[in-house]
């Protein structure tokens, strides 16, 4: 596993539970050639004194090296921590999901507030419609698999769709990707309700149609 040593000094934002760490507050980073080049790959964070700060997503192609996971010492990072990350995430949105009507866009998880560091999952149309989610961070991009099976799993909606922000991935050092991750594409067109206002959307794209 990487080890990511903070900058003395540069731990307090870690210490007040900012989930960020920067190239600039990055004294060293130990550990195998090949984990160091994996996006995503699991990182102990710890301070200049070695006390252990976090367990985080470390990405040596951006700019935020590394997004942490949690800030336990005890809570290892697994299928287990990201499907209950899931799971805790759905259930919060849960309210706004069962009270969206026909032809409304309801965020179900969001990113950091939700312990998922650059996930952002959108829901239409309920069990029958689609999920479509962009993964702009390299820690979620890595739990993919795990991510779309929870979401599957705990909403029963099977149609689960990947939409990528170019600017972000490109900028993250991922790939640019999109297309269905389980059952079925989006259609090109959904008409969508928002604050009384009706228009044509594109869930694939994000774009609207007015």
């Amino acid at each position: 596993m990487l080890i990511i040593t903070i900058k003395q000094g540069k731990e307090k934002s870690l210490l007040a539970g900012e989930p960020w760490i920067y190239a600039s507050a990055i004294e060293k980073v130990d550990g195998k050639p090949n984990e160091k080049m994996k996006a995503g790959a699991t990182a102990i964070v710890q301070s200049s004194s070695t006390r252990f700060l976090a367990r985080a997503a470390y990405n040596a192609k951006s700019q935020i090296r590394a997004r942490v996971w949690t800030f336990d010492e005890g809570e290892p990072v697994d299928h287990a921590l990201i499907k209950r990350r899931v799971a805790a995430a759905l259930a919060k949105s849960a309210a706004a999901a069962d009270k969206a009507r026909p032809g409304q866009v309801v965020r179900r998880i969001n990113a950091e507030a939700d312990g998922l560091p650059g996930l952002l999952v959108d829901a239409y149309g309920g069990k029958d419609g689609y999920l479509i989610c962009e993964f702009q961070a390299a820690g979620v991009d890595a739990w993919k698999v795990p991510i779309v099976q929870a979401l599957i799993a705990h909403t029963g909606c099977t149609n689960v769709y990947e939409r990528s922000d170019e600017l972000v991935r490109k900028g993250e050092g991922l790939p640019v990707v999109s297309g269905a991750l389980a059952g079925d594409e989006p259609p090109d067109e959904v008409m969508v309700t928002e604050n009384g206002v009706r228009y044509g959307l594109d869930l694939k794209t994000g774009y609207r149609r007015r």
